[in-house]
């Protein structure tokens, strides 16, 4: 059986280990529907990314107006 060469000291165990720690997810907004994603997937919630529809959404035809209204009013706000 094989035996290591030298004892390691607790802080060279505790460095490599503390690279396996978990991290905090970071999350966007969604510039479709403003709720908060992953970034670089699909939005869960209205189907997009990057402004373009991949999934089919889980918004009803009411919110769908509502946001298009609203993108609406923020253009001509803009010009």
């Amino acid at each position: 059986m094989s035996v290591p060469a030298k004892k390691r000291p607790r802080s060279e165990k505790r460095k490599r280990a503390i690279q396996q720690a978990l991290k905090k997810s970071k999350y966007i907004l969604c510039p479709k529907c403003k709720r908060p994603k992953k970034p670089h997937l699909v939005c869960s919630y209205c189907g997009s990314y990057k402004n373009r529809e991949i999934l089919k959404s889980k918004l009803d035809k009411k919110e769908l107006k509502k946001l298009n209204k609203q993108k609406a009013k923020t253009a001509e706000k803009q010009k």
